[in-house]
């Protein structure tokens, strides 16, 4: 066995590379006498707290017969044009409060889950009013009237379950040896590279339709305006390193009965 310091330092640290028949480590030693070894270790049980972010773009499949009773009591008078939405201001925004990775093989399968509040704002063309009761949607002929804004917004607490498939090298790390006590420093990042797929189930914690007119200003109702309290969706995403591609399809449509709206959103996960 060999060893050469090839690097130093007068404030911070030496770096020694230690050479055997087997391997090829690296140790360095910092100023404070304390001697790390710097290698790559996966752990197989990964938990970030306030973890990420997710920004996108909401939208939905509307497979509505706008003929059908049920229909037009929902909204008297819609057609098929009446939801249309203004797709670059709908948007989609995911909060990441807790998520944890779990080792299933060789860390190249994984399980993902999470606890996350994810927030839809459906931006309309059309003027049209959200109401408590039945019929829930009309049509806004006042005489004059401007909108700037009309918009639905759901927001769900959801909890995605994933299965991951990573094809990435892990963390780096470096691990202190010697001393009283053990003591690791991870890198800020984990690179993540590869893709996952699964379901997730949300509940409706709020729901809100606000309108800007030229007229009455900005206004706001608060209800759930027929809509289902549960939200079941496949989920998936792409893994690029720093950041992901996602996805969701709800299972059943976003309203109990009436309209035959399927969401979905795509993004970016950082």
């Amino acid at each position: 066995m060999t060893a050469a310091a090839y690097g130093q330092d007068d404030t911070s640290s030496v770096t020694v590379q230690v050479i055997t028949d087997k391997d090829n480590k690296k140790v360095i030693v910092d100023a404070d006498g304390d001697v790390w070894q710097k290698t790559t270790k996966r752990k197989n049980v990964s938990t970030s707290w306030i973890g990420g972010f997710d920004l996108g773009f909401a939208n939905f499949v509307d497979n509505t017969d706008y003929a059908s009773a049920s229909a037009q009591a929902f909204a008297p008078g819609a057609d098929a044009a009446s939801f249309d939405l203004r797709n670059g201001k709908s948007i989609n925004f995911n909060l990441w409060i807790f998520s944890q990775k779990v080792n299933l093989i060789n860390h190249n399968v994984n399980l993902k889950y999470a606890l996350g509040l994810e927030l839809n704002n459906y931006r309309f063309k059309n003027p049209i009013r959200f109401d408590e009761n039945a019929p829930y949607v009309r049509w806004d002929n006042t005489g004059n009237r401007v909108y700037t804004k009309n918009k639905l917004a759901a927001d769900y607490v959801t909890i995605p379950v994933m299965l991951n498939f990573d094809f990435g090298k892990g963390q780096s790390v470096k691990r202190r040896i010697g001393g009283n006590k053990s003591k690791i420093k991870y890198n800020s990042f984990s690179r993540e590279w590869g893709f996952s797929a699964g379901i997730s189930a949300g509940y409706l914690y709020s729901a809100r339709n606000k309108t800007i007119t030229s007229d009455e200003g900005k206004q706001k109702l608060k209800d759930n305006f027929n809509l289902n309290p549960w939200k079941l969706s496949y989920v998936a995403e792409i893994n690029l390193g720093y950041f992901s591609l996602y996805g969701s399809y709800a299972m059943k449509g976003m309203f109990k009965d009436g309209l035959d709206i399927t969401p979905y959103n795509v993004g970016i996960r950082f």
